[in-house]
């Protein structure tokens, strides 16, 4: 017997009504069908993934050469923003670092901050900025950069934007320079960015969340730099991946792969460049969830600087004695000295007891023949040393007084 609501509304509910179950379908409780519907999406975003996989490998060589000749054509011109009257190179730091800060507080992908930069440059290489309206086209680059390839739940929004520019802008402003820097770039958008190619480059290899971020960081320290402006993206996705792996000790690539392939010159130019990074991504990459690599680059510069200047130090000389001579005690204040340098005049040794030097005849003391001096008591006397007639033999003569004073 079937169930008939008619029947129990017309005469009343009754206990010992008989009611026949209901299909399994419907009658299994809501958080199994929901389970079930769960399982369902699973299994058909793995296939998904899976035909996406096959596809990507099968067309990689022709998706790998139209990324390379699309950056050709997308590269912003560095002598054109040169010849701007009001905007200069040292602004484009400050604005940058509002973008980062931007990009961080909305969660938007990586790339949309790399695609935001180039389509910032490649409109005031081809539109003459005034100083007033920077930021705004700043925002208006990150507004298009999120809605190209970001998730629609995270696109800032105009009231957002205005909010982070502190009403310094109206809302038709945002979209009337929106629609402007589309129109200025022909609405070609699609540049690949850096990474994009560093997910080209790790394809191949297991997943290292580390050398990712700090590959990351090292390339958003080369948007604030002007030499890096006109660098295509895959030649600066590999200098900095090669350079991260430096960083933190990993093995290279080889050689033969398309990673290996990176510019020395490139990598050279992007290490000086990690000495003075900006506060802002210090702070960013600081943080755990980015493997704090901002700290572990001070720390492998600091390494670097200890290496160079233990290799720059000269070498310890070896210890070396020193012989401290004796002054004489007693000298005399009257004529002169009679030198006592042993190797020019010998000096004599006799009964053990060191004796003067010889004193010079017929040179020193013009006034005749010189006497002989009398011997001193206990003490040998100096062969041939004689006074001059005018000085009186004193009643003592010591040792080392070899002139007496004239009376």
């Amino acid at each position: 017997m079937a169930y008939n609501p008619h029947v129990q509304a017309r005469y009343g509910h009754c206990d010992s009504f008989f009611v026949e179950s209901e299909d399994g379908r419907y009658s299994s409780h809501p958080e199994v069908r929901e389970r079930f519907r769960h399982n369902q999406r699973v299994q058909q975003r793995k296939l998904a993934e899976d035909l996406s996989q096959l596809t990507a490998d099968e067309y990689q060589d022709d998706i790998l050469i139209h990324m390379e000749h699309m950056e050709s054509q997308t590269l912003p011109d560095v002598n054109s923003i040169d010849i701007q009257t009001e905007i200069q190179w040292f602004m484009r730091p400050y604005l940058l670092d509002f973008l980062v800060e931007a990009h961080a507080a909305f969660g938007l992908l990586p790339e949309t901050l790399f695609l935001a930069v180039n389509l910032l440059d490649r409109y005031c290489s081809r539109r003459v900025v005034y100083k007033r309206h920077y930021q705004l086209v700043g925002c208006a680059a990150l507004l298009i950069a999120a809605k190209y390839g970001d998730k629609k739940d995270r696109v800032p929004t105009i009231r957002e934007l205005k909010s982070m520019c502190c009403s310094l802008y109206d809302d038709e402003m945002f979209t009337q320079m929106e629609w402007h820097v589309l129109q200025t770039l022909n609405w070609i958008i699609g540049h690949p960015t850096i990474d994009a190619f560093l997910q080209l480059a790790l394809a191949d290899t297991d997943y290292d969340a580390e050398t990712e971020h700090m590959t990351l960081y090292i390339a958003e320290i080369a948007l604030f730099h002007k030499e890096f402006v006109s660098t295509k993206p895959s030649v600066l996705a590999r200098s900095a991946l090669a350079l991260a792996r430096c960083i933190l000790s990993r093995p290279q690539a080889r050689s033969s792969e398309w990673a290996g392939a990176f510019d020395q010159q490139t990598v050279m130019n992007l290490s000086n460049q990690l000495y003075q990074p900006s506060q802002v991504l210090s702070r960013k990459y600081g943080s755990p969830h980015l493997s704090n690599v901002s700290g572990k680059v001070d720390h492998f510069l600091q390494r670097q600087a200890e290496i160079l200047r233990r290799a720059a130090a000269p070498p310890s000389p070896p210890p070396t004695i020193t012989l401290e001579i004796p002054k004489p005690t007693a000298t005399s204040y009257f004529g002169p000295q009679t030198p006592h340098n042993k190797a020019v005049y010998g000096a004599v040794m006799q009964h053990g007891c060191p004796t003067p030097p010889i004193t010079p005849e017929n040179e020193l003391f013009q006034n005749g023949p010189i006497p002989k001096s009398q011997p001193v008591p206990g003490y040998p006397s100096t062969p041939n040393a004689t006074l001059p007639p005018n000085v009186q033999q004193p009643a003592q003569y010591y040792p080392g007084s070899y002139l007496q004073p004239q009376i």
